[in-house]
């Protein structure tokens, strides 16, 4: 007899898993900062209930509905239909589901943490018992039954391999959302009222399903009825999609979130963002000569706001301006300095601006390594509507290589032209397409020639170099510049150093002071340092040294400026007379440059 043919593979379907949810359930799958799922879970006197879950599957493809017999999530199906996603929630079914994740007493108040395979939960559950004796006698509601649920926990499912900072935000989120049901089952019984709608949905949904062919998902049927359903759906969406939440919880009270690994991501690749620690450390080295730039217009931005914002916030919003500084718009809008950084570290961290160096004609940008320099992209079209009779191509290719915007600069032309340059480099800025450049020395001292090689006990520049604390001032002398190259804002640290500015000749108090400023260096340097020709003026001297705990690379020309209440020119000619000892570099400022690679 003939062997019998071999027996053909088992056909995979190609039709995907559908969820009920649209696209955006698709587009949270699919990345690592997304949730899988929005779970609510309750405890009480009818036990562990899961009250919704959210994107669910609508029944017949249920697993649980086709087989009580579990299933290895490697197995292939012998139906057709796809294996379901190995990362996901929906094999767990919602008795499971119940049982895990309504946890004992003991455990409310706390971040809940639960991985399981591929998925880790994160959730904040919290006790409603201790607030059943504080209701208020003069509570308008008609009927105060006494409720039946002793807790409940508000659970996002995430990929076990989901990065920390993502499981700290979502369960910050769970937290926030917690805290206000809690307050509203505390004043109208919110959250009993809308339990007992899901369950008598639920119930009904139960009794139909055994008339009819199979059972049915109740979650379809409770979401046009349940607020609180739409609610946290409206959450999951909008952590999939923008990453900002904004909810009205029973229409009273509002939860604002920010998931900044959505806002803030790195263009070079989707998948990859810039940690909040990141974002943080950067918030908290903005300095007052820093500037604030909006990324939206002032009336989108200013619908964006609640309607109870703060004042101070709508004044900033109103006032701020590229050609700015922090210190200045702080003058401007009338509100002490500290607040104005709290405010604009609010607007930057919900991407609503960045920090940028104010505009003026000596700064130097250049074409951001992540711009988008196709000739039909969207980006060009939309500056070709903003700016007719330019195109965005030609205006990039200006800025190939390190360019001042005084090179633009023409003396002839009219005023309505340079307004027009600043408005473009506004708009690059706010699109990320150029990076500025500054101006940043090094000491560094040729060797001899006798020991060229470094002594391993020599103990590096920087670490020598105490100088003084860069932090931001916590008193401010207010003072406004008077154009691009006198950048002549007072700082604090000019009441201690102007004494060393008066003009006293080669006296020997000043000859002790620049000695004592130069005691940090080695003997080499020293020698080094004095043997050049700016070394026999005692001012120019005198102001190297009383400049030497700049010059290891970590401060630009302009916060030299500001700190020390120098012009622009004093100081590019002090790094000329001293250019044998000093390396000049110029790149990008560290607490600017975290946003310039953002996706727009």
């Amino acid at each position: 007899p003939s062997p019998l043919p071999p027996r053909p593979p088992p056909r995979l379907s190609s039709r995907p898993r559908r969820l009920h949810g649209g696209a955006a359930a698709g587009v949270g799958m699919g990345e690592s900062s997304s949730p899988i799922s929005v779970i609510l879970v309750s405890s009480g006197s009818r036990g562990n209930k899961l009250l919704f879950r959210f994107p669910f599957q609508r029944g017949p493809e249920s697993p649980a509905a086709q087989t009580g017999k579990p299933r290895s999530r490697y197995a292939v199906n012998s139906l057709g239909d796809p294996v379901e996603d190995p990362d996901g929630d929906a094999r767990f079914s919602d008795v499971i589901l119940a049982t895990i994740l309504a946890t004992k007493s003991d455990m409310c108040g706390k971040k809940f943490e639960l991985k399981i395979d591929n998925v880790r939960f994160v959730g904040h559950p919290t006790l409603l018992q201790h607030a059943f004796g504080q209701i208020s006698k003069t509570d308008p509601s008609p009927k105060r039954e006494m409720p039946t649920m002793i807790l409940f926990n508000v659970v996002f499912a995430l990929r076990a391999t989901a990065d920390p900072s993502v499981i700290s935000c979502l369960h910050n989120l769970s937290r926030r959302i917690a805290i206000v049901l809690q307050h509203e089952e505390r004043r109208c019984q919110y959250l009993t009222r809308e339990a007992k709608l899901i369950l008598a949905i639920q119930d009904e949904v139960s009794a139909m399903s055994e008339t009819t062919d199979g059972p049915q998902s109740p979650f379809l049927h409770i979401l046009p009825k349940c607020k609180l359903a739409r609610d946290l759906k409206e959450a999951y969406d909008s952590l999939c999609t923008t990453g900002v939440v904004q909810l009205h919880i029973n229409n009273w009270l509002e939860v604002s979130f920010c998931l900044p690994h959505k806002i803030h991501n790195v263009a070079a690749a989707a998948s990859r963002f810039i940690p909040p620690e990141a974002i943080e450390k950067s918030l908290k080295a903005i300095r007052p000569y820093h500037s604030l730039l909006l990324l939206k217009d002032e009336r989108s931005l200013l619908a964006e706001l609640p309607l109870d914002c703060s004042p101070a916030l709508v004044r900033i919003i109103r006032t701020t301006s590229a050609v700015k500084n922090l210190q200045q718009l702080a003058q401007d809008a009338d509100l002490a300095l500290l607040q104005v950084f709290q405010l604009a570290a609010h607007l930057v961290y919900w991407g609503k601006a960045i920090v940028i160096y104010p505009l003026c004609e000596n700064n130097v940008y250049m074409l951001s390594p992540n711009a988008s320099i196709c000739l039909y992209s969207p980006l060009a079209e939309e500056f070709s509507c903003q700016f007719p009779g330019h195109d965005l191509p030609s205006i990039l290719s200006k800025f190939s290589l390190p360019v001042s915007l005084s090179e633009f600069k023409n003396p002839l032309a009219p005023p309505v032209q340079e307004t027009q340059l600043i408005q473009m480099v506004v708009w690059m800025l706010q699109h990320r397409l150029l990076v500025q450049l500054h101006t940043y020395a090094c000491l560094m001292v040729p060797p001899k020639e006798e020991d060229s090689r470094p002594k391993a006990e020599e103990v590096p520049f920087a670490t020598r170099v105490g100088g003084r604390s860069l932090g931001t001032p916590s008193a401010l002398s207010f003072g406004s510049p008077t154009s691009s190259d006198d950048l002549t804002l007072t700082s604090p640290s000019m009441e201690n150093s102007s004494t060393e500015l008066l003009p006293g000749g080669d006296s020997p108090v000043n000859k002790r002071m620049t000695e004592n400023l130069l005691t940090s260096l080695s003997e080499h340097e020293r020698e080094a340092i004095l043997s050049l020709p700016a070394a026999h003026n005692p001012e120019d001297l005198r102001m190297f040294a009383r400049l030497l705990h700049y010059f290891r690379g970590r401060h630009h020309l302009e916060e030299i400026m500001y700190n020390e209440n120098m012009r622009r020119s004093h100081l590019l000619t002090l790094f000329d007379k001293f250019r044998s000892v000093l390396v000049v570099t110029n790149h990008e400022d560290p607490v600017i440059s975290v946003f310039q690679s953002l996706q727009k």
